[in-house]
């Protein structure tokens, strides 16, 4: 019967959900504590309480945090076109999240275990680009468009250089 399951389209569209998922709650997870770490760090260099009041030594601040990010009211500037400056930010968070699906977990572990995982991998970083520059543009305001265009420069001039590293690794 559970073979049966996996064999059907709704078994692999919840398969692949759960693997998805086992891939990309851990990190976020994981990226929300290393930030609470950093503000610990932080705090004691610079001489001051850190982040240590939500739950046992500070443990549930991330979670604190992940709320108060979700409640926040959404400036939106008087002129700006409202669907693209809201999907720009979407967009580059889902560029990020996409391109962990080919990084594997474990052996032979990963959710698409494609030949060009390298390959996919540059693609969807390079795509990253275009959610800052919609950022940017959306806003409709010059100086929030130059600021798009500038890190939009620096992410391809840090491509290129990421690129060179990883064809070296591949050709060695």
């Amino acid at each position: 019967m559970a073979q049966f399951f996996y064999h059907t389209l709704i078994g692999q569209i919840i398969l692949m959900v759960l693997e998805t998922l086992a891939v990309l709650v851990p990190l976020l997870i994981g990226v929300a504590y290393l930030t609470l770490m950093e503000r610990k760090v932080m705090a004691a260099m610079q001489m001051r309480r850190g982040p240590n009041v939500n739950g046992l030594f500070g443990l549930l601040q991330a979670f604190a945090d992940a709320i108060k990010m979700i409640f926040k009211e959404t400036v939106i500037p008087a002129g700006a076109n409202r669907a693209l400056f809201l999907f720009a930010p979407f967009l580059t968070f889902s560029l990020a999240m996409l391109a962990w699906a080919v990084i594997p977990t474990g052996n032979d572990l990963a959710v698409a275990n494609i030949n060009v995982g390298i390959l996919y991998l540059l693609a969807i970083s390079s795509l990253g680009v275009y959610g800052m520059l919609i950022a940017g543009w959306a806003s409709n305001s010059k100086y929030a468009f130059l600021g798009g265009l500038r890190s939009a420069a620096q992410m391809v001039s840090y491509e290129v250089s990421i690129g060179l590293v990883i064809v070296s690794v591949l050709l060695a």
